[in-house]
């Protein structure tokens, strides 16, 4: 088989020959929009243009628009040589990650390329992308500009730089291991085999999909390849400061998925409750209120300040589960429970195994948070269970 000279595509990128691309090479290209009826149409041209014949293609657009964007993809596709299909999502659960968790569910091919539809993310790089992937039998491969020949180029402005940068390093803080050999978490742009797609495992939130893929499917081997990230073609950038926030949440999420992450988390938020109790007991105090009502009433402050974080920051997601009053009354009661039990607990430790206050005090707090953890996800944020015959009728 012969092989031909690479040429730069029209930006400048290294256009990979059909060649190149090893068998099999079916590709699905997965592309979330929301309102880019400015850019589809020159993205469509651009895959057109960058994927070879001999590299089957497809494309799913997962559209949660207010404009006319479907209608616009529609009408472009026509001219296309390859299927184009429009999911539009009436309610855009999940952000732009739930998005792209719905076209992969649609994709038909072995490979997946997820990338935006702003032009930021070169069509040219696609064939590389799986012709990377089939060389290296990798399960996910980043396209990457933080590697050699890589570029963020397209950032616009400093404050951007410095938000991609610290995201980034704060990221693979958190997940050293499960992100080992990925330079860029932070980037849209990546390929990965569908049978490393574990759909059921992903809680997309917001539009970081390849940091939810790569630390809940968790791929067995990861290879990167450079990218230069464009300037947005047409449009305005959909990164807020309310995207921030749901990032950060994300974040939290993923970090607190195992149960020891979440009893250290448990732990801490525990600890900072001591704060608001202590405040509370000083100033009922200070007007008079004898110290044992007055611990019994501060006690309630902490309890409510513990419950508060841990709504927001631990059990976020779990919060649907039961209604607002209901969690509010179990975790109160657990939370008080714990008062009532270490006193008789630290009795026994000291009365029967002869242990010296100090010692069966410790041991009595370490016994009760860890019953006070287990208590809490069981009986206040963990699904009711469902009876059998109304499984059946909401079936």
């Amino acid at each position: 088989m012969s092989h031909e000279s690479t040429v730069p595509d029209e930006l400048g990128h290294p256009a990979v020959h059909a060649s190149e691309v090893p068998e099999p090479g079916a590709v699905t290209i997965v592309v979330p929009t929301f309102n880019e009826s400015a850019n589809v149409r020159r993205l469509l041209r651009l895959i057109t243009e960058s994927v070879p014949a001999r590299l089957p293609c497809e494309v799913v657009f997962v559209d949660d628009s207010t404009d006319d964007t479907p209608d616009v993809i529609r009408a472009v596709a026509r001219d296309c040589p390859f299927p184009v299909t429009v999911l539009h999502r009436e309610e855009p659960a999940g952000g732009l990650g739930g998005a792209v968790v719905e076209g992969m569910k649609a994709a038909g091919s072995d490979w997946i390329v997820v990338m935006d539809g702003d032009c930021q993310h070169p069509p040219s790089l696609v064939p590389e992308l799986v012709a990377t992937g089939e060389r290296a039998n990798a399960g996910l491969v980043v396209a990457s500009r933080y590697v050699k020949g890589g570029s963020r180029a397209g950032l616009a402005g400093s404050y951007r730089i410095a938000v991609s940068r610290a995201a980034t390093w704060l990221t693979k803080a958190l997940f050293p291991r499960r992100l080992h050999g990925v330079s860029d978490p932070m980037s849209g742009f990546f390929a990965i085999r569908r049978s490393e797609v574990t759909a059921d495992v992903l809680r997309p939130l917001g539009y970081k999909i390849l940091l939810e893929l790569a630390v809940r499917s968790r791929p067995q081997t990861v290879t990167e390849v450079p990218f230069v990230f464009e300037e947005r073609f047409a449009g305005e950038s959909k990164s807020t400061a309310r995207e921030g926030l749901r990032f950060l949440r994300h974040l939290a999420g993923l970090r607190t998925a195992s149960p020891l992450a979440r009893m250290v988390v448990f732990g801490l938020i525990g600890l900072s409750g001591f704060v608001p109790n202590l405040a509370a007991l000083w100033a009922l105090t200070e007007a008079g209120v004898h110290y044992l009502p007055a611990e019994i009433a501060a006690n309630q402050f902490g309890v409510a300040w513990n419950f508060l974080l841990l709504e927001r920051l631990l059990f976020r997601d779990r919060r649907r589960h039961r209604h607002w009053a209901d969690r509010t009354l179990r975790f109160a009661l657990i939370a008080n429970a714990d008062l009532v039990l270490r006193i008789p607990l630290i009795a026994l430790l000291v009365g029967e195994f002869g242990l010296a206050v100090l010692p069966a005090t410790a041991l009595a707090l370490v016994i009760t948070f860890v019953l006070r953890f287990a208590g809490t996800e069981a009986l206040v944020y963990l699904p009711r269970r469902r009876k059998a015959g109304t499984a059946r009728s909401e079936a």
